[in-house]
């Protein structure tokens, strides 16, 4: 939930992303799937508040959530939920995008939503005052960081990471960009993809998600405990992708 990576490809679509978390968290549950307000939802779920940071739905769309919104803030609990469970609301509805625009997030922590939604890219921000719908291009590749963990140079120097690495690798499998999450930054383990700071916060999984036209698909690599899981969603047959 605070490195995260969109990749179009040939008749597919690629979202991952690295979770950053304090050490104090519970392990989550490896990606599954679920019933939630009636429909079939896969994804990884927080021991601690029941939500989730990642999901994809029975009909292709997918949400992908990041700490922050335009810029870091302090937190100022008791929060009324968890964002965890404002993702879960959100992908469980029929168009997350008009969910985020309609709901009140007032007593809500800032968050940052990834949204792929019929053929469409969207990045929802809550600041904690306001909201932005920010439409992206599908056609591109594109790289989010978390404002709460890294300041703007460090954002601009993943993204010249994120740029170089594909030119490398214009067309990756799923397995290349986890391995992109995994492997790559410069030595500072405060700010390389795979994050450790002073074993108080760190990477404690990366969640790799494949949407093709009539299913979906989650790599899950849990690095605190080194275990790795594939888990499949074939999507309802009124909704079969007609290209991704």
């Amino acid at each position: 939930m605070c490195t995260v990576t969109f990749i179009p490809g040939s008749g597919s679509i690629c979202l991952v992303s690295n979770r950053d978390e304090k050490k104090f968290r519970a392990d989550a549950l490896q990606p599954a799937e679920y019933v939630v307000n009636g429909v079939r939802l896969l994804y990884p779920r927080d021991a601690d508040a029941g939500g989730t940071w990642i999901a994809l739905h029975e009909n292709g769309t997918a949400v992908v959530l990041l700490n922050g919104g335009l810029q870091a803030h302090e937190p100022t609990p008791p929060y009324q939920k968890s964002r965890g469970i404002i993702l879960l609301e959100m992908i469980s509805s029929a168009k997350p995008t008009s969910y985020f625009d309609q709901t009140d997030l007032r007593g809500i922590e800032p968050f940052t939503a990834v949204v792929w939604e019929q053929h469409m890219l969207f990045e929802c921000i809550w600041e904690g005052s306001g909201k932005h719908i920010n439409p992206r291009d599908r056609e591109k590749s594109h790289i989010w960081s978390s404002v709460t963990l890294y300041d703007e140079s460090i954002r601009r120097k993943r993204e010249s990471w994120f740029r170089e690495w594909l030119t490398v690798y214009p067309a990756p499998t799923l397995d290349e960009i986890l391995d992109f999450h995994r492997f790559t930054g410069d030595g500072d383990s405060h700010n390389d993809l795979l994050m450790n700071r002073n074993g108080e916060v760190f990477t404690v999984s990366i969640t790799g998600m494949e949407i093709c036209k009539d299913r979906g698909m989650m790599e899950y690599l849990d690095m605190k405990n080194m275990r790795r899981s594939y888990t499949g969603l074939r999507f309802t047959e009124p909704q079969l992708r007609q290209g991704v």
